[in-house]
């Protein structure tokens, strides 16, 4: 902390934008010197929707767009677009060699991430089989994205879809995603990485809701989600299901998730396919 907080006080900053509001941050905050401001998080509003289902939160606003409150005497304002990741010619160049050594350089990709921190984050493997079995029936080519710790997940999808998972850095990661006509995906960071290449989402919401701010922030996305009494029921997740059925996700079916896929980017079959 101490290391870090010496780095940026010799940057000689005027202002310091505060986006965690964590106590390491309140921290940091009083070893470097500047006009430091930070956002709402509403763990009040989060709480009470939480325990009592009771929605006080008003306007339902991105979390992008709260992160712009931190700036508000910068006079920067948000313009609808989400964050860009820059990817690099190294990242893209990888993820071209990979591609091409699997025989997928030309192929249309539909990028999965079935991996998520907490369990009742994530859709079935069993609907993620399911799902790319569809798609590989359009004749897309499904891939699976995910750190190493959803190696495992990968390994479940292989007879269905080329695994990446635990193969890439970000950079990298956000450079095959740029490569996918669509992302589906749970709540997870991949999520909004997708988001910021460009790359249209679907996503799959069950203990988590719109209301904490974590959608994603882009207009090229479809959420499924279902409605139950029990949602939300925590604020990031949580490793099993407070009432032990986790409806939530396992009631979105693939079929629903293949057409939220053909929606956002229609396929179109090859000659090949239709001959």
């Amino acid at each position: 902390m101490r290391h870090l907080a010496a780095r940026l006080a010799a940057l000689g900053p005027t202002h310091g934008l505060d986006l965690h509001g964590s106590l390491r941050s309140r921290a940091l905050r009083l070893l470097v010197r500047c006009r430091w401001a930070g956002y709402r998080k509403r763990k009040l509003a989060r709480a009470a929707l939480i325990a009592t289902k009771l929605d006080i939160y008003g306007r339902h606003v991105p979390v992008p767009e709260r992160y712009f409150a931190a700036a508000r005497h910068l006079d920067v304002q948000p313009d609808g677009d989400p964050p860009e990741f820059a990817l690099g010619a190294p990242a893209r160049a990888r993820v071209a060699q990979w591609l091409a050594a699997r025989g997928a350089a030309d192929a249309p990709l539909v990028a999965l991430a079935p991996g998520a921190a907490h369990a009742t984050k994530r859709w079935p493997v069993a609907h993620w089989e399911q799902l790319a079995a569809r798609l590989r029936a359009t004749g897309m080519t499904p891939v699976v994205l995910g750190g190493p710790d959803d190696r495992g997940l990968g390994g479940d999808l292989a007879g269905q879809a080329v695994t990446a998972a635990g193969e890439f850095s970000l950079q990298e990661t956000g450079a095959l995603l740029a490569r996918a006509r669509v992302l589906v995906s749970n709540d997870t960071g991949v999520m909004h990485m997708a988001t910021g290449v460009g790359t249209p989402v679907v996503a799959l919401f069950g203990p988590t809701v719109e209301q904490f701010g974590f959608f994603p922030y882009s207009a090229r996305a479809a959420v499924l989600q279902r409605a139950l009494d029990c949602r939300p029921c925590s604020a990031m997740g949580s490793a099993r299901c407070p009432m032990g059925h986790h409806r939530c996700l396992i009631d979105i079916a693939p079929a629903d998730v293949a057409a939220a896929v053909e929606r956002l980017v229609p396929f179109q079959p090859s000659s090949a396919m239709r001959s």
